[in-house]
């Protein structure tokens, strides 16, 4: 793997022991901070390990819409 790939691979790392870590707390806003943290896993998947940096502009928008639909979509039933 290149440098930023491990770079990238070590950061999820980090984001999965964290949701692992948030959802033992007591918040209202733990399903919040797990959203969020999820969200940013699944860009650094898309992003660099799916190749979707290096396509084209239409595919860039339809994965950020997707993550602004299915967000706003699992907050308004939260």
């Amino acid at each position: 793997m290149n440098k930023t790939a491990t770079i990238t691979w070590i950061i999820l790392i980090v984001l999965t022991i964290t949701s692992a870590l948030v959802s033992k707390l007591e918040s209202k806003y733990v399903v919040l901070i797990i959203l969020i943290l999820s969200t940013l896993k699944f860009f650094g998947i898309a992003f660099q390990f799916m190749e979707i940096k290096k396509a084209h502009l239409f595919w860039k928008i339809i994965i950020v819409g997707f993550i602004l639909f299915f967000g706003i979509g699992l907050l308004v039933f939260i």
